[in-house]
């Protein structure tokens, strides 16, 4: 029991003589600091901003853009690293003399502050390799220099309807996170000149076309705060996508055509080249969205280009199998108007001499089509007399004889009755007639032309609204 009493005792005698030997922190760092500057910050208090009870206290602020390492079309922001570098004049820092005095990073813990803050940031930290990246330097009439070195990934809201022919226009937003306008004022101190570095860099994607900057307001609940914005433009270099994704694509289509030289009869080199296409293309696309956000508020451009040439492909697919069924059931192309009169005979044929004509040479068919043609208009004909025949005998009766008013109408009727179904039966196998396929060998021909030239179309039409609009 002694001699627990004697060992709480001597420790009570230890823990009083070591406070009574300690010293206050902020004395300590005063001793060892030279007589200018303890004279300075001998009742300094951190705590009060300068000119606490004379109005705010103005900030200026300017910016050196060291790197723009990345920007993130999925996420939305980009990250840099920056100087930051802030000036303000402190009353209580006046000193005598003609030189400014550079002191240690770590001697701010000494001194007040703004408290900046990044208003979009994401993810930042200031470097300290190999110590805080940090700089302080006072001024005799009490100016005071604050530069630190910040990495920061900041979000930046990005419109990917023109992908990959956007520009994007990012911004930078420094805020004071406590103190409001009627204690603080941020300005920059060389206007637009006060953010650099940015004419020197070289990004991966795009170019800086414009920056400036603007100095506003934040209003929230809690008051309104000073806020200076800087604002930069991005331009995509579009070069890399051209090589990577629509040269390749026009390639595909271009290739989709070759099946149009290729022989109806060679029905797998035809199927082969249009399957082929088609899935070539689908992996084209999927590889063109793994850089991209999935949102569905996005049809970007580059999603309509792919879209246009996957038309262009499967529709070559499709003209084939067009091709073949109207090879097959080329006996469709050959009937006849049904109004013929009984007494007329129909020509008909097998559909063995059908196929047989269908793997003639072209020369050989071409006589047929005469001869067909030459069917049809007599077919015409003999329909166009049976139906004046009635009008041509009304009218040399009229003119013999005075017959009465019912026959007339008796005789108009008989006219209209039979004038009116003929004349829209021309009218329906003249547009039958139009889209009629006599040879399903011509298909192919109209293809060549008719699918270059609507691509080239459709091109032109497409980047001169996206370059220009």
């Amino acid at each position: 029991m002694y001699s627990l009493k004697c060992c709480s005792l001597r420790a009570l005698f230890l823990l009083i003589l070591y406070r009574s030997m300690q010293v206050p922190e902020a004395e300590g760092k005063s001793e060892i600091l030279p007589p200018t500057i303890q004279k300075i910050i001998k009742g300094y208090n951190k705590y009060l901003r300068p000119f606490f009870d004379n109005g705010p206290v103005s900030v200026g602020m300017s910016m050196d853009i060291a790197s723009i390492d990345t920007i993130s079309e999925i996420n939305m922001d980009y990250t840099a690293t920056i100087f930051l570098r802030q000036r303000w004049t402190d009353e209580r820092l006046c000193f005598d003399g003609n030189k400014s005095l550079s002191l240690d990073g770590r001697l701010v813990e000494m001194l007040w502050v703004p408290d900046t803050f990044i208003v979009d940031s994401k993810r930042s930290f200031l470097h300290d390799v190999t110590v805080e990246n940090r700089l302080i330097r006072i001024y005799p009439n009490g100016t005071v220099l604050y530069a630190i070195r910040i990495t920061t990934t900041v979000s930046c809201s990005m419109d990917l309807t023109k992908y990959p022919m956007d520009k994007q226009t990012c911004t930078l937003q420094l805020e004071s996170w406590g103190y409001n306008i009627n204690d603080v004022m941020f300005y920059w101190t060389r206007g637009n000149d006060s953010v650099r570095g940015l004419d020197t860099l070289r990004l991966a994607q795009y170019t800086v076309e414009d920056h400036f900057t603007s100095v506003s307001e934040a209003v929230y609940e809690t008051g309104r705060y000073p806020k200076l914005v800087f604002h930069f433009e991005l331009k995509r270099n579009i070069l890399y996508f051209i090589l990577e994704t629509y040269v390749p694509s026009i390639l595909l289509v271009v290739l989709s055509w070759v099946s149009f030289w290729i022989s109806q009869s060679s029905v797998p080199a035809r199927i082969c080249i249009g399957v082929t296409t088609v899935l070539t293309m689908t992996t084209l696309m999927m590889g063109a969205r793994t850089s991209l956000p999935n949102a569905n508020c996005f049809i970007k451009a580059i999603d309509v280009y792919l879209g246009i040439c996957f038309s262009f492909i499967f529709g070559a697919l499709l003209e084939y199998a067009v091709t073949h069924f109207c090879t097959l059931h080329q006996l469709s192309s050959k009937e006849l108007p049904m109004c013929l009169t009984p007494c007329e005979p129909v020509p008909t044929e097998t559909a063995s001499e059908l196929m047989a004509k269908a793997e003639e040479p072209p020369a050989a068919r071409k006589d047929d089509d005469e001869d067909d043609e030459e069917g049809k208009n007599r077919a015409l004909a003999a329909i166009t007399n049976n139906c004046s025949a009635p009008d041509n005998t009304n009218k040399i009766n009229s003119n013999k004889s005075n017959q009465t008013s019912i026959d007339r109408k008796s005789e108009r009727s008989k006219h209209s009755v039979c004038s009116s179904p003929m004349s829209v039966m021309k009218r329906l196998f003249c547009i039958f007639d139009c889209f009629h396929v006599k040879n399903p060998y011509h298909i192919d021909n109209y293809a060549r032309f008719s699918f270059p030239l609507s691509f080239i179309i459709i091109n032109v039409l497409y980047w001169v609204y996206y370059l220009y609009f």
